[in-house]
């Protein structure tokens, strides 16, 4: 596996891959790679020719008061992960690289990036969106994978991609979870022992939730119930439980498919976050 940190090299590596009419997939991460990133890197096995991973700790989707800093950070980990997993390449820039001196162009989300994630962390998915489309022009893969795991940001990425007219397709990934039901994430590994234990109670509040919507249930009764279920399961709060259009991501006061039940919550110092298709 080639580990490239340049962009002319990187252009030149793709473009070596995709002679003969070979395809390309993206696989974007910030690295401290899991199962569920394997599970992206798998399914673009899958549907191309061969895979290229990024990893990048993009510091403008960090809030001033997030965990830019102590994001984990083990590129020789995840670089023998990818490996065993027959990546064929890691592009693995630094912060320079990614935005030279002078850099001021940037993408702003609008409606889709107001609500939900994006009104608890102000400026998230404009950092998103930004680098994501720096990654797309870089790479030039033919397809990317995205988790499904956060839905808002995959809604995001296909509008952008859609509105400024990338020429590469779009795949959400299913959400890989733990045996438990949790969903994975980096970020569990800040939970102590307790909150781990305690954490199952947001996939359970949620799962019922679900359950009780598409069972005909009255929706803002049941987004309630859920919020205090998981806040008796051991969670400190929740920033939102809603019921959203799945491609819109319009909030919705009465189910009609496709839907998606979006939910963050805080256990401790830890933010998670998780959905679940309803219908």
């Amino acid at each position: 596996m080639q580990i490239i940190r340049d962009i002319t090299t990187l252009r030149r590596a793709v473009s070596a891959l995709q002679q003969g009419g070979k395809s390309v997939a993206l696989v974007p991460t910030m690295g401290a790679l899991h199962d569920g990133h394997l599970s992206l890197v798998r399914m673009a096995k899958r549907v191309a020719d061969h895979v290229v991973v990024s990893i990048f700790v993009n510091p403008t989707q960090f809030g001033p008061n997030e965990d830019f800093e102590a994001y984990p950070r083990d590129e020789a980990r995840d670089a023998a992960l990818l490996a065993d997993e027959g990546v064929a390449l890691l592009w693995s820039p630094d912060v320079t690289t990614m935005y030279p001196a002078g850099h001021s162009t940037h993408i702003e989300v609008a409606e889709l990036g107001s609500d939900y994630c994006g009104a608890a962390r102000p400026g998230h998915f404009d950092g998103v969106a930004t680098v994501v489309a720096k990654l797309f022009n870089q790479v030039r893969a033919d397809v990317a994978i995205f988790g499904e795991k956060d839905w808002q940001q995959l809604a995001i990425i296909r509008r952008m991609a859609r509105d400024l007219d990338f020429k590469l397709d779009i795949l959400g990934a299913p959400i890989a979870r733990d045996a438990d039901g949790l969903a994975l994430s980096s970020r569990n590994a800040y939970l102590s022992e307790k909150q781990r234990a305690s954490a199952t109670a947001f996939p359970d509040a949620l799962k019922d939730a679900v359950a009780a919507i598409a069972g005909g249930a009255d929706v803002a009764q049941t987004l309630t119930a859920a919020e205090r279920a998981i806040v008796a399961g051991g969670f400190d709060s929740v920033d939102y439980v809603a019921l959203a259009d799945a491609d819109s991501l319009e909030r919705l006061a009465e189910f009609h498919t496709p839907a998606r039940l979006l939910a963050a919550a805080r256990i401790g110092r830890t933010r998670l976050i998780d959905n679940y298709p309803v219908g």
